[in-house]
């Protein structure tokens, strides 16, 4: 699928892969993409579909048309946070909602993504401090989701494979899955992103047993496959190789 040079320019942003530009002093000017997972108490998704749901929220803010520039070279209203984030260490935290507080974050600038009836939202990065009170009120913590079995991946998408020896909450695996979208796409065409785009960004996330992980691995040793390596902040151990993205065959 070709492209227009809009999409083209918001690829290559996430092509140039990102900045390292040291953190502030402050630590509340460190810059976040926030991600609300929708968790109601009753009913609530499969950990499956909420992390797939994560991953497609994540990658299409990042190629959303308000985060680059129109057709007269002026910068669309989200372009300025979303690009001093690129250009820094890219940090996501996830949160959880239900109710009221779901519906309230719908009003804060973001994208959702729906899938299997399993919802989340990735926000505008900004700095941590000075978040939007509909989300700063989440609480980051305390909630996870039974690992669920959901069956072979279609091979038409890609499959995001979880290190799942190490445990991570639903939280913490949304926002490696956001990161391994983010990559991705990144190492991927302007036309087979586009063309990801077009189908929804829809994937598949897979915990992977440690003959699928020696499998993956492998191929991201072979230049196949990208690997998200964590910075150790929350939960694993600094270098952990959390997810790998694979593609599917053509694209």
């Amino acid at each position: 699928m070709r492209p227009d040079p809009g999409f083209a320019a918001r690829h290559a942003v996430l092509a140039a892969g990102y900045g390292q530009r040291p953190d502030p002093e402050d630590p509340a000017q460190v810059l976040a993409m926030p991600i609300v997972l929708h968790i109601p108490k009753v009913d609530p998704p499969t950990r499956t579909a909420v992390l797939e749901a994560a991953a497609a929220a994540t990658v299409a803010l990042c190629l959303d048309v308000r985060v680059g520039a129109d057709l007269d070279g002026e910068p669309g209203p989200w372009q300025r946070d979303y690009l001093a984030w690129t250009g820094a260490r890219i940090r996501k935290v996830a949160r959880r909602a239900r109710g009221a507080q779901w519906l309230a974050v719908q009003e804060v600038d973001g994208v959702t993504v729906t899938v299997d009836g399993a919802q989340a939202r990735a926000f505008v990065p900004g700095p941590v401090g000075e978040l939007d009170p509909r989300v700063r009120k989440l609480q980051i913590g305390g909630t996870d989701l039974e690992h669920d079995v959901p069956g072979d991946a279609d091979p038409d998408v890609p499959v995001f494979w979880l290190n799942a020896p190490l445990g991570m909450t639903v939280g913490k695996a949304a926002a490696q899955v956001g990161h391994a979208a983010m990559m991705l796409a990144g190492a991927m065409t302007a036309e087979q992103a586009a063309s990801w785009s077009a189908d929804g960004f829809r994937c598949a996330v897979r915990d992977a047993d440690p003959g699928r992980w020696a499998e993956v691995t492998a191929l991201v040793a072979a230049g196949r496959a990208v690997a998200v390596r964590d910075a150790g902040f929350t939960e694993v151990a600094p270098g952990s190789m959390t997810v790998v993205a694979v593609a599917p065959a053509g694209r």
